[in-house]
């Protein structure tokens, strides 16, 4: 997986042009507020996700601009394809080499790519459900299709809590809830499976990377946790029929589903201690690099996909052999860095520096 071009128009403060990357390492530094973050954004969005940084489409678009039209060349699949980005007011308009799509979620797998940013310290420092969100993105890129299975699950689950909150004035419809129960442990089952499944990989290569990353002197551990039940709990369809029965009275109570995929959580640990409650900044930063360079590892060892890596202000804060042991890690990617500035810690081997000044890429 390569970016060859990146063309823009109207995107953020980014002046309209195209941008033309090395295949190995690159560099882009300037001071802050002059775009480099938007250049990283600009190409992250073509994995068919939202900006990384939580802002709408509409906030893409350069102020005083109605649209904004971004176009994505890549080597993929043996082959050169264009991806390509509309957005007018709050519509994106997708075209995969030319073709028109009727969902964002068509870009879902066509480009793959891991990006860390200062913003994901949030998967430690914010609840289950940025921990939820990043698990289930990181399965849509290798696994294309769980973007549909989510979306299958999030609707019959909207459905589910609207009538549950019918029935406490309406109790006549309880006998329809089954109805619904039984679509929604299906959809619970194989988004759960999927997720352990995922996250036994995720664990597997967290430890290793975050071994190397402190020198092997922390003991890092990832593991999934449904619903307040033990990871090896039974995961039949007759497990998830009964949990549903069992809180059915609460759910009528509180007018919500009170048991699935969404509520489950990541927990962290830093040698067998919370990381929320215990580990350093420093110790967060290690860990969530950690866990970013075994989803780019579950990518090439496990799927046989090789991912565009990207850095946002990641060096700055690392001594040398932790710049060293990151940029060797990913050695075989394409990467792109962000930084103030390109200094000596950043191999440039077979790689290029590019200067962003007011929203111009030199």
């Amino acid at each position: 997986m390569k970016v060859l071009e990146l063309f823009y128009k109207n995107y953020r403060n980014l002046k309209d042009g195209k941008f033309i990357p090395s295949d190995k390492i690159n560099v882009i530094y300037g001071e802050n507020a002059q775009g480099k973050t938007n250049l990283l954004e600009s190409i992250w969005i073509f994995t068919g996700g939202r900006s990384f940084r939580g802002t709408k489409d509409s906030d893409l678009i350069r102020f005083g601009e109605k649209f904004l039209d971004v176009s994505l060349n890549i080597f993929s699949e043996g082959r050169n394809q264009e991806l390509k980005i509309e957005v007018f007011e709050k519509k994106r308009k997708i075209k995969i080499n030319s073709l028109e799509k009727s969902s964002p979620v068509d870009l879902v797998g066509k480009f793959c790519a891991v990006i860390f940013s200062p913003n994901h310290l949030m998967l430690i420092k914010d609840g289950p459900i940025i921990r939820r969100k990043f698990l289930d993105a990181a399965i849509c890129q290798v696994k294309p299709g769980y973007a549909k299975l989510i979306a299958k699950y999030n609707h019959v689950l909207r459905q589910r809590n609207a009538l549950l909150k019918d029935i406490k004035y309406h109790s006549e419809l309880l006998d329809t809830l089954d109805i619904w129960d039984e679509n929604l442990i299906i959809y619970a089952q194989s988004i759960i499976k999927t997720r352990l499944q995922y996250v036994d990989y995720l664990k597997k290569f967290s430890q290793e990377f975050h071994a190397g990353i402190s020198s092997q002197k922390e003991v890092l551990d990832v593991r999934y946790e449904i619903s307040n039940f033990s990871q090896d709990c039974d995961l039949s369809l007759e497990f998830f029929r009964e949990r549903l029965k069992s809180t059915r009275k609460l759910d009528v109570t509180f007018g919500c589903t009170n048991f699935g995929p969404h509520r489950d959580d990541l927990k962290i640990y830093l040698n067998e201690r919370s990381a929320k409650l215990f580990a350093s900044q420093g110790q967060q930063r290690s860990i969530v690099l950690a866990i970013k360079l075994a989803e780019a590892e579950i990518f090439k060892k496990v799927f046989q996909k090789t991912p565009v890596i990207l850095l946002d202000d990641v060096m700055s804060e690392l001594d040398e052999h932790r710049q060293d042991f990151i940029l060797n890690s990913i050695k075989e990617n394409q990467v792109f860095i962000t930084c103030c500035e390109p200094t000596a810690a950043i191999k440039l081997q077979n790689g290029q520096s590019f200067r962003v000044v007011d929203g111009e890429i030199v």
